[in-house]
């Protein structure tokens, strides 16, 4: 079985989609997903679909939603399988699991990349970093269970995943910042500058790639367009780190050129101390 939830929701087995139509049972599907060999236990089932308002059939619908899987499942495996749909989408005291393998869910195989990215970027290894992240965000194909109707649990997750996406981008702009590729990420630091326009991570390195790549007036520009929103919108200035990269560029400091200066976690810490 291989499943996916970063981005539309699919699992497939022997080439056949399991994936049901109606949304209740995709909710069950995607949450039992996440957690692949853990038990899901029932009051979490129920109050992903129904939140708090459970109706006085809940047990009895769940239950059917879980058989209707099954029956999915038990399809698509075919009669020749060494096991049972019953084997797979299995029943523990107070829940449900999937007892599929971790790596056969997307989710927890960027996870693994992503480990695998940041332990290269403490050692040192920046092109293996990138790569190990670029891989990551590969497996991506559109915002996490965007065509899932999540209730309080899964969009929890949801947030959590994308919250993580963004993240391992920075760290990925980072390791690439570090390799020299400033000309490569220039445009799209600019798009995700635009995106979260309150993001000093993000701004800090849009003004060192735009400087790097020798447009200091616009590396001027991100700094000020920023610190405008911060002020009229927040009414706070920008932090002291972002306040000494803007003197840094106007200094025309050898510490933003490549290769130059202690190596830290990332290029918005250059100026943290």
């Amino acid at each position: 079985m291989k499943i996916r939830v970063l981005g539309p929701l699919s699992a497939d087995v022997n080439g056949m989609s399991i994936v049901p139509t109606a949304g209740k049972p995709r909710q069950i599907l995607a949450l039992l997903a996440l957690y692949p060999g853990r038990v899901m236990p029932v009051p979490t089932l129920m109050e992903e679909i129904w939140g708090t308002e459970l109706p006085q059939s809940a047990l009895t619908t769940l239950q059917t939603y879980i058989l209707q899987l099954r029956r999915r499942l038990g399809t698509a495996m075919g009669p020749g399988a060494p096991g049972t749909a019953k084997d797979v989408l299995a029943t523990r005291h107070g829940g449900y699991l999937l007892q599929i393998p971790a790596d056969a869910v997307d989710v927890h195989e960027y996870e693994r990349l992503v480990l695998e990215g940041q332990q290269a970027f403490e050692d040192g290894d920046d092109q293996r970093s990138a790569h190990a992240y670029r891989k990551a965000l590969s497996l991506w194909q559109g915002p996490a269970l965007v065509d899932v109707p999540v209730g309080p649990v899964l969009e929890i997750e949801a947030m959590r995943l994308e919250e993580s996406r963004l993240v391992t981008r920075e760290r990925r702009i980072d390791a690439d910042l570090r390799i020299g590729r400033h000309a490569e990420v220039t445009a799209e630091l600019m798009d995700l500058t635009a995106r979260h326009p309150e993001h000093e991570g993000l701004h800090s390195q849009a003004m060192v790639a735009l400087y790097r790549s020798g447009r200091q007036a616009g590396a001027l520009d991100v700094y000020h367009r920023l610190r405008r929103r911060l002020v009229d919108e927040l009414g706070v200035e920008p932090s002291p780190q972002l306040q000494r990269l803007h003197q840094a560029i106007l200094a025309v400091d050898p510490q933003l050129d490549l290769a130059s200066g202690p190596r830290r976690s990332s290029t918005f810490d250059l100026y943290a101390a």
